[in-house]
């Protein structure tokens, strides 16, 4: 597609104000299936991985946004502590799976083992080698179990993620999305290509295959990752209608307390309420 059709700018990047509108109605859809996984109890578990500054955190917020987070959660684990260290691998991820009516978003996953700590040599080779053999029929047995297992790669470019490095680093409220990991990954772009291609290699099986989201543009990547997530499940609407909401109380018995007896944070913007 091309500017001429009047969608896209001249750079070839979906119109904000059609891009509001897609993503609009992408989550309405989304409720609609997060209605559906709670009715039928399904079981979701989908994983994000990707290079950093890829736009993962950005499409699981989109994603998030309008769903209820008792239904649909997202899982982003931190550095092991010393007892999950000492702990089956999967384990510490095995906890946070999801129960029925439940839908999981890992912001990062299990292929922790495949990628970060392969490249930046947290684990041994003997760790990394078990995490290739095993990892398969991990995932095998959570599809057998009746998980739903999606997972997606966020794929950019070496100059788009410079871009976005730079603009992190230029920005207070972004830099602190540097850290020390990204820098360090920065710096090992070849490195971490080659733990990808050969994490693919392994996993990319059919009962859980990888699916690959050209991500160089952030409104694409999200519209696009979106819109095949709601095509992995066959869903229905199970909206409920608007309901009748009863009739409000009046007790004019019950005198209240003096509102100046509050503590009232400072109104800055506006002014404080003469009642609550």
């Amino acid at each position: 597609m091309t500017s001429s059709d009047g969608q896209y700018n001249k750079k070839g990047v979906l119109k904000k104000k059609r891009y509001k509108n897609e993503l609009a109605d992408l989550q309405e859809e989304l409720v609609k299936l997060q209605y559906w996984i709670k009715e039928e109890g399904l079981r979701v578990c989908v994983v994000f991985e990707g290079r950093d500054a890829a736009g993962k955190g950005g499409v699981i917020k989109r994603i998030t946004r309008r769903l209820n987070p008792r239904v649909v959660r997202v899982v982003a684990l931190g550095k092991p502590t010393e007892r999950e260290q000492g702990q089956w691998y999967f384990q510490r991820y095995v906890e946070h799976l999801p129960t029925e009516g439940e839908m999981v978003l890992f912001d990062r996953s299990w292929y922790n083992r495949a990628g970060v700590e392969r490249v930046m040599g947290f684990c041994t080779d003997e760790e990394y080698e078990e995490f290739l053999r095993t990892c398969p029929e991990f995932e095998r047995m959570l599809v057998r179990s009746g998980i739903v297992l999606i997972k997606y790669w966020f794929s950019i470019s070496d100059e788009e993620q410079e871009r976005r490095f730079q603009k992190r680093n230029k920005d207070p409220k972004r830099r602190w999305k540097l850290s020390p990991m990204d820098l360090e990954a920065r710096a090992r772009w070849d490195e971490y290509s080659e733990a990808k291609d050969t994490m693919f290699e392994h996993t990319d099986i059919e009962e859980a295959p990888w699916n690959v989201v050209h991500a160089d543009v952030k409104r694409h990547a999200r519209l696009n990752c979106i819109s095949h997530l709601l095509n992995q499940i066959d869903y229905g609407d199970l909206t409920p209608g608007p309901i009748e909401l009863p009739p409000r109380e009046n007790d004019s018995a019950y005198e209240r307390p003096p509102i100046d007896s509050q503590h009232w944070v400072p109104a800055r913007f506006g002014s404080n309420p003469v009642d609550t």
